[in-house]
């Protein structure tokens, strides 16, 4: 498998005439491929798990442009610029984002291996409007003289599309810096090009380090969970690498109680641990798959949460320039006096527990 994940990135399937030799295109969907001035495109591999003849097909939506792209009445302008903190004082490299005191984000590439229409980063990976250096060495220098910075997100684009010896490279680096404790990995390449685990990756990322490796990808439906996705997964892990999963809420796509538990139990099953379940952001353009702010937390409620087991439960969150903020209601405390609280199961069934003072 060495070499399959080069081959599959020579022969992405990114336009006209490679996607129609896989689905018939509705008139909307071909209008949008022509007219939309973005980049988009996917592996041979994902672009195999369309369907071919239904537009509503969940693989098919995140992949093929939309004319609802052109709607943006949601979405904020310059979207990136304020989620990742970069109109501050704060001198930083462009390869860094900022939310936390401890931790940041280190941007290292704008390539992917598909081009997610719902991309939060939608500016700076798929309109290209936003220009910025991801320069590796002056990421590098600036968290190293930041002590308080001890666990770094490595992201993109997805970072694993570097060359392996530029990988190895930047771990190593980050590895030699005291004060990092932790790195992690953003990448969907397990799920759209599971290829890109190959032998000498797993030598790069793995082995006992004092300094692990972590990564999260991104699953948004159960048709993206194959055997070459979970042989990926099980690679990573016999080497040492922790795998999460951080699904995007995508309306029509995962937004029903089926599909959003269906998800979460193959994602155990191919050993992935369900992390979070994003709001889709309010990035410009794709105010198409954003739900209510609440569908998420009640789709846990009425899909996950006593339906199944506890591993299958992620937290439903939004990401945000000061953070990531739960979107949870508590549905689960129905009442409460000065001796008891009242507790309700998903099954809508009561019971209390003594209300204890402090």
């Amino acid at each position: 498998m060495s070499e399959l994940w080069k081959e599959q990135l020579e022969n992405s399937i990114d336009s006209l005439e490679k996607l129609e030799k896989i689905i018939n295109l509705t008139d909307d969907e071909r209008q949008a491929i022509k007219t939309l001035d973005t980049r988009w495109g996917t592996t041979p591999y994902f672009a195999s798990l369309m369907d071919k003849d239904d537009p509503n097909c969940p693989i098919r939506r995140q992949v093929v442009p939309s004319l609802e792209e052109n709607t943006n009445k949601y979405g904020m302008q310059d979207y990136l610029v304020w989620k990742e903190n970069r109109a501050t004082d704060e001198v930083r490299p462009d390869s860094i984002a900022r939310q936390y005191r401890d931790r940041v984000a280190f941007t290292v590439t704008g390539k992917c291996g598909i081009y997610c229409r719902h991309c939060f980063r939608k500016e700076l990976v798929v309109d290209r409007d936003l220009k910025l250096d991801f320069n590796i060495d002056e990421g590098i220098e600036w968290i190293s003289q930041h002590p308080e910075v001890r666990d770094v997100l490595v992201t993109g684009g997805d970072p694993l599309l570097l060359p392996d010896e530029k990988i190895k490279y930047l771990i190593d680096s980050l590895r030699e810096i005291p004060h990092v404790e932790m790195i992690r990995i953003g990448s969907r390449l397990p799920i759209v090009l599971p290829h890109r685990i190959t032998d000498n990756l797993k030598e790069i990322l793995g082995g006992y380090h004092e300094v692990p490796v972590w990564l999260n990808t991104q699953c948004n439906h159960p048709k993206e969970i194959t055997d070459l996705t979970k042989r990926a997964v099980y690679d990573l892990l016999t080497c040492g690498v922790n795998v999460g999963n951080q699904a995007v809420l995508l309306k029509g796509i995962n937004d029903d109680v089926g599909t959003i538990r269906s998800l979460h139990q193959e994602l155990l099953s191919a050993r992935i641990r369900p992390y979070y379940l994003f709001y889709c952001e309010p990035a410009p353009g794709i105010d198409h798959f954003r739900t209510p702010v609440e569908k998420g937390s009640e789709l846990i409620r009425d899909g996950l949460r006593g339906h199944t087991t506890g591993l299958a439960q992620p937290m439903h969150v939004i990401a945000t320039n000061v953070g990531k903020i739960p979107l949870m209601r508590d549905y689960y405390i129905v009442g409460n006096d000065v001796e008891k609280y009242t507790l309700k199961n998903h099954r809508g069934e009561t019971t209390e527990i003594p209300n204890i003072k402090e």
